[in-house]
């Protein structure tokens, strides 16, 4: 019993002893801003950010044409808007897009029921064995692309390996509209070339360590000992030691257990005062509130996020023995940890709260759950 790899690039079987898994990873390309040039033909074809266009907004979603011009999720509307001054901005439709990755969704379970979502617009698929018995991960992922284009008038990525960490690298590879395949022969290799910071779970702030120390490739990470990279990265080391061989056992979670539940605003003037402060962060305690209260899960750890004028960030957090109970208590909390706070050298521009250790052995949804406000 054999594996080999054809020459077209698709993982092919041929016998059933042990084999390499067959993981897709699909993300949709631009999801939040192609769902509103999809809905409103004017804005085709131009520079569209979806989010505030208030001086303290957020790009949350920019369109392929306006990252031309250097727009990207995340930064500051101003700042998109010098970089751009042609952008559209777009309020958010979050029902619509929901809907649209419930659409999603569907077409993903005619393949698998192993399915572990990362936001509403991108999951992993776990195809070892599917539910169509189709030998080739290839062309499952072709097929999905085409139902989601067929149904929903959207373009998706897909990336197709032998595990997480490849599939995702590879479904950015050729974006937007694009399907890559790293199969196992190529693998190793394939991570060498690549720059660190084009490695999911090596963020800025990571890639600039390893680049202080002189690693900037696949290659780089790869030549140095797992004491070393333990010594720099702690316990996320192994990780990296694995990664830079191509190598990434983690499973495919149908039923992922949700480690956080959020929420934050950013607030079009600053806010100077405690009762001003706890005024603007009452409502946020009563979203996150909201998404729990009805559900098996509880929380023992509240965190309190405070960004300043300057951009500025602390984190305070408290944990108690017994999961916090009601709105009253977690309110009550809340603004315990704000009150150190004051006095301020600067305005507040943003608060956000967070429920983390939730008690419940089993629930589903994502790793980290971001309530828009």
């Amino acid at each position: 019993m054999t594996r080999r790899e054809a020459d077209s690039g698709k993982i092919e079987e041929t016998g059933d002893a042990a084999r390499p898994r067959k993981i897709i990873h699909i993300d949709m390309d631009a999801f939040f801003a192609s769902v509103e040039q999809r809905d409103n033909p004017e804005l085709r074809g131009r520079p569209v950010a979806v989010g505030g266009a208030r001086e303290r907004g957020v790009v949350a979603a920019a369109s392929y044409e306006a990252r031309k011009f250097g727009v990207r999720s995340a930064m500051a509307s101003v700042t998109a808007r010098r970089k751009c001054p042609e952008l559209i901005f777009v309020k958010p439709h979050f029902d619509v897009y929901r809907q649209v990755s419930l659409q999603i969704r569907a077409i993903f379970s005619e393949y698998t029921p192993i399915i572990e979502p990362l936001s509403l617009d991108e999951a992993y698929l776990d195809v070892t064995d599917n539910l169509k018995g189709i030998a080739s991960a290839t062309q499952i992922a072709e097929e999905i692309r085409a139902k989601i284009k067929a149904a929903t008038r959207l373009t998706a990525s897909a990336g197709v390996s032998y595990n997480k960490f490849l599939a995702k690298i590879a479904s950015d590879y050729r974006k937007p509209d694009g399907l890559f395949v790293i199969t196992p022969k190529m693998g190793p290799s394939f991570v060498e070339t690549l720059e660190v910071g084009r490695f999911h779970g090596v963020g800025p702030a990571t890639k600039e360590r390893m680049n202080r120390l002189g690693i900037e490739t696949g290659g780089d990470l790869k030549a140095q000992t797992l004491d070393f990279l333990q010594r720099h990265f702690g316990k996320a080391g192994a990780y990296y030691y694995w990664i830079a061989r191509g190598v990434d056992e983690r499973p495919v979670r149908a039923n992922r257990i949700r480690k956080s539940i959020g929420a934050e605003n950013t607030f079009a003037e600053d806010i100077f005062t405690y009762e001003a402060a706890c005024a603007a962060l009452a409502p946020i305690v009563a979203k996150v509130w909201r998404a729990i209260e009805n559900g098996p899960v509880r929380a023992r750890t509240l965190t309190l996020k405070v960004k300043y004028a300057d951009f500025r960030q602390i984190t305070r957090a408290r944990t108690h023995a017994s999961p916090i109970a009601s709105l009253q208590e977690f309110e009550a909390l809340a603004f315990s940890l704000l009150g150190p706070v004051f006095p301020l050298e600067k305005g507040i521009r943003l608060l956000g709260v967070s429920l983390s250790s939730l008690s419940a052995e089993e629930t589903k949804g994502d790793g980290q759950l971001k309530l828009e406000i």
